[in-house]
């Protein structure tokens, strides 16, 4: 995995012409289960199909982000896969290349694009999703299972399982094991389908740590804010309400009240000081 994101940023950086780029688009939150779809379908894409397009997996999120999705962060370490090795929205300028004729994208995790993107509509060949339905002008692969690599996954079994190293098959059944809550049927996200991906991968490598210990520690990474500065907590998990011309933001902050105290007192008081 390494090797091909290492090989793709490389073309990005230094061809001063791209080929024709087949993105694979995560959602604009760009969590664990949206990453890891765009940067493992990229790579099945690369492995099975023919070498007309550079395959990219491209972060929906720009760069300075990226430190907010600690367990992104967390799980890539792991795997020793870098942060310069990824491409984010900022180091690729897809609607050049779509007015150049020269995109092809397919979205993971999501079936709509924002309005800023709304062009790009046209160079959609495929969806493949967990949520409800949007487009109908392409392939589309939608099923209400928990986790959208749990539609990946089944893909790949089907055409190419040789590709599902102990790496990957790691990064595979972690997402999954989050997205589902631990694999429990009480907390309703697991279906039938995410459980036969997760018995199929565990087969493959059976010495794998327990759900319990996998789900505890990317649980704990999400929840993670201890090397983040105060704005970047607030950021971390921020959602907009828009009412005509008023926009309402509102943070949820993985802390205690007095912790988050703590830390904006100093900043509040140096700005009174000021």
């Amino acid at each position: 995995m390494e090797e091909f994101l290492q090989h793709t940023k490389s073309v990005l950086i230094k061809s001063n012409e791209l080929p024709s780029v087949h993105v694979v688009l995560g959602d604009r939150e760009c969590g664990l289960d949206s990453t890891v779809s765009a940067l493992v379908y990229a790579y099945f894409l690369y492995k099975t199909h023919p070498a007309d397009y550079l395959y990219v997996p491209v972060l929906n999120i720009q760069r300075s982000e990226f430190p907010l999705r600690s367990e992104v962060v967390y799980i890539l370490q792991q795997l020793n896969i870098s942060e310069s090795s990824l491409t984010c929205r900022d180091d690729i300028d897809l609607h050049t290349l779509n007015k150049e004729g020269k995109l092809a994208l397919t979205l993971v995790d999501h079936n709509r694009l924002t309005s800023y993107d709304k062009a790009l509509d046209t160079a959609i060949v495929k969806i493949i999703d967990h949520h409800e339905q949007g487009h109908i002008h392409c392939e589309i692969i939608q099923e209400p299972v928990g986790s959208c690599i749990t539609l990946i996954v089944s893909e790949i079994l089907q055409v190419a399982p040789e590709l599902l190293n102990q790496q990957l098959t790691h990064l595979l059944r972690g997402v999954i094991i989050l997205d589902c809550m631990n694999m429990t049927a009480e907390a309703g996200k697991m279906t039938i389908k995410d459980k036969e991906i997760i018995t199929a991968l565990e087969q493959r490598f059976p010495d794998f740590t327990s759900h319990q210990d996998v789900f505890d520690a990317l649980l704990q990474a999400k929840l993670d804010v201890s090397g983040l500065s105060t704005e970047q907590i607030l950021l971390k998990d921020l959602k907009e309400l828009l009412e005509g011309d008023a926009k309402l933001a509102i943070s949820t902050v993985y802390m205690t009240l007095e912790a988050g105290i703590g830390r904006v007192a100093p900043v509040m008081s140096g700005t009174v000081q000021a």
